[in-house]
C-alpha cells in the first residue's frame, strides 16, 4: 500500500516538541516555565511567537533538592551496573543473550514511558489515546484519523497519529542509548485492525544536521481477534529525513538507538486501534543479510 511520505513532514515538526535541549545539570530542576520554550523552535502555523524573556521563571528549592537526590541515586546505580558488566548484565549473559524484551505494558508506569501525538498539535483533527488493555497486560493505542488539513494557510497535509518511546536519561540528565548490537531483528507481538503502520527507529546523529534522520519500515496488521508475532530484520530499515527517503542509504547504528516509535498515516479517515503486548529483540542466526538496499558510490572513477 502506497503511503504518503509528504505528510510525515508534519510528523517531524510535532515530534520535535518532545525533544529536550538539556539545561545545565544543576539549574535544570529549578526552571519550570521555560522548559517548553527550550524544547524546540517549532511554532504552530498561524500563532504568534512567545517573546517571554527567559529570566521570568519560577524557582523551586524543594524540587531542586529532590532532583539532586534522585540523580545521585541514578549515578550510584550506573556505577554498580558498570562494574557488573554491559548494561548491568554479566558478560556471559550479555554475549549469549538471544532474545530480550525492551518494552512491555503491565502498568501505568510502563505507559508513562511513551508519548502520544497526532496532527492535532498542528491544528489537525486526528485524535490518539493510549491506555492499558484488558487485564492490564497490553497497551491499547486507539483514536480517529482525519486527513482534513488545518485552515491556517500554511499547512498542506495532515492525517497522522503516532506514539514514541521517551528518550533515555542518565544521572544529571545525561544522554543514554540502547545498545542492540548483539541482535539483528526487531520482534514484537501486536494485534491491529488491518491498517499499515510505520515503525520508526531513532539513532544518535553524528552531525547536528542529521538530527531529523530516522530509520523506517512498515508493519502490516491483519485485523481480527488473533495476535501477530512480527519479526523485522534491522537490515530492512531504510533511512529517511523529514518524511523523505534519502538517496544515500546507510545501515542502522545499533549501538546508538535512542527511541522507537509507531506512526499511522494511511490517508484512511476513521477509527483505528493497535494493541501491543511487548516490543523486543531477536538474534536470528538464519538471517545473514547486512543491508537490504543498494549504496551508490559518489563520484565513481571512470
Amino acid at each position: 500500500m502506497a503511503l504518503s511520505f509528504k505528510l510525515l513532514e508534519n510528523v517531524f515538526l510535532s515530534s520535535k516538541c518532545h525533544r529536550q535541549n538539556a539545561l545545565h545539570p544543576f539549574c535544570g530542576p529549578l526552571l519550570t516555565n521555560c522548559i517548553s520554550k527550550l524544547y524546540s523552535s517549532y511554532r504552530r502555523p498561524g500563532t504568534s511567537p512567545d517573546n517571554t524573556p527567559l529570566w521570568k521563571m519560577n524557582f523551586s528549592f524543594e524540587n531542586g533538592v529532590d532532583w539532586i537526590k534522585k540523580n545521585f541515586g541514578l549515578l550510584k546505580k550506573e556505577l554498580v551496573d558498570h562494574v557488573k558488566g554491559p548494561e548491568g548484565r554479566g558478560f556471559e549473559e550479555y554475549f549469549l543473550e538471544q532474545t530480550r524484551v525492551v518494552w512491555e505494558f503491565r502498568s501505568q508506569k510502563d505507559l508513562d514511558e511513551w508519548v502520544v501525538s497526532s496532527d492535532a498539535e498542528i491544528g489537525g483533527k486526528s485524535e490518539a489515546y493510549l491506555k492499558l488493555g484488558k487485564n492490564n497486560q497490553t497497551a491499547l493505542l486507539f483514536g480517529t484519523l482525519s486527513t482534513e488539513a488545518p485552515r491556517d494557510g500554511e499547512t498542506g497535509y495532515s492525517g497522522y497519529c503516532a506514539i514514541r518511546a521517551k528518550l533515555l536519561k542518565g544521572a544529571f540528565d545525561t544522554k543514554k542509548y540502547y545498545d542492540w548490537s548483539n541482535f539483528n531483528s526487531l520482534y514484537l507481538r501486536v494485534r491491529g485492525d488491518g491498517r499499515p503502520w510505520m515503525i520508526n527507529i531513532y539513532t544518535d546523529p553524528y552531525y547536528s544536521h542529521q538530527k531529523d534522520d530516522l530509520y523506517t519500515y512498515f508493519m502490516f496488521t491483519r485485523g481480527g481477534p488473533y495476535w501477530q508475532e512480527i519479526t523485522i530484520p534491522f537490515s530492512k530499515f531504510f533511512l529517511s529525513s523529514w518524511g523523505r527517503i534519502q538517496d544515500d542509504q546507510y545501515p542502522l547504528w545499533l549501538d546508538k538507538i535512542s527511541s522507537v516509535g509507531f506512526t499511522l498515516g494511511d490517508k484512511a479517515d476513521g477509527p483505528f486501534q493497535l494493541e501491543i503486548d511487548f516490543i523486543g529483540l531477536l538474534n536470528d542466526r538464519a538471517h545473514t543479510e547486512e543491508f537490504a538496499y543498494e549504496k551508490y558510490e559518489r563520484n565513481p572513477k571512470a
